[in-house]
Formats: C-alpha cells, structure tokens, sequence
C-alpha cells in the first residue's frame, strides 16, 4: 500500500476533535511504519533477512513471498542463508533471488543457499542514498495530506456547528 492513500473519514464519523485527532494520529503512525518497513529492505551492505522480504517465489503454481517457502538466517553479517522447507523448490528460490533487483548471486549446494552480501561501491551507495530521499519524499507528503484532511475535516465539523471554537 502506498503510504497515505488511505481514505480520510467523513467529518459526520467523527464526534469530537478528540476523535479526529486520534484517526489522524493512527494514520500517521501507519505511514512511519510504512517508511521504517521500506527502510529495512534497503541494503547496506550488512546481512538482513529483511533484503528478501520483497521477493516472491513461483513455488507450487503461484507466486509466494520467500519466507513462506524457506527458512532465512543470517549466520554471517555479510551471509544470508535460505533452507528450503521442500526441495524441490531450491532452484525456483534462487532464480527468484537472482531475478531480484537487489544484485545478489546466490550459490547452492543442494540443501541450502548461500547468498553473500557484498559490499557496497561509490555508486550503489549514492543509488541508495537517492532511493533514501525519494522515500522519504513520499511518506513526508503522506503525512502532509493526512494533516490536510484532518484540518479539512476540522474545518468541516466547525461549518456544520458539530464543534465550536
């Protein structure tokens, strides 16, 4: 879900500016776990089992997330290990980790898959700090437009005398 694309209430939903105030607060706190998710899928070098959370596998005939057809540790700061619960899934697993836009090379052994995390050059460090802004663009004007909606909706209740001032 895109952050802040969650519809604002009725002004008529809500009874006080208490009520207003607390949905507004919600939303907002949805958008920062949004963002802190968003942040945690980034790679920075450092092992993660959060970098594949991302990544969906064809496994069985339809496409499942990676951490719902394997088990992911991180035995290494630079490795991700990822078992398999069935194995034959091992080589669907790791075309989907190669697929990814991550830029990872998994290697397999039959059992498991290693995937080391390489460290990150001059360039992909400012592609990530790019990456950084621009999320942290979007999810700076999701909060916004919940501030706007909820002064609107203020403003709305203020008009049909629901509160005073």
């Amino acid at each position: 879900m895109k952050p802040g694309n969650q519809p604002a209430q009725p002004a008529s939903q809500f009874q006080s500016v208490k009520d207003l105030e607390a949905n507004a607060k919600s939303r907002m706190e949805k958008v920062i776990a949004d963002f802190q998710h968003e942040m945690s899928t980034i790679r920075t070098g450092r092992a993660s089992v959060n970098l594949l959370d991302g990544i969906m596998v064809e496994a069985y005939g339809s496409p499942m997330p990676i951490n719902h057809v394997a088990t992911l540790h991180v035995p290494e700061p630079s490795l991700i290990t990822v078992q398999p619960y069935d194995m034959s899934q091992i080589g669907p697993i790791e075309k989907a980790i190669r697929a990814s836009d991550l830029g990872l090379n998994p290697s397999n052994d039959g059992k498991l898959i290693r995937v080391p995390i390489p460290m990150l050059t001059e360039e992909r460090r400012k592609e990530m700090v790019k990456r950084l802004h621009h999320m942290a663009e979007e999810h700076r004007v999701a909060v916004r437009n919940i501030r706007r909606d909820s002064n609107d909706q203020c403003k709305k209740m203020l008009k049909d005398k629901l509160i005073s001032e």
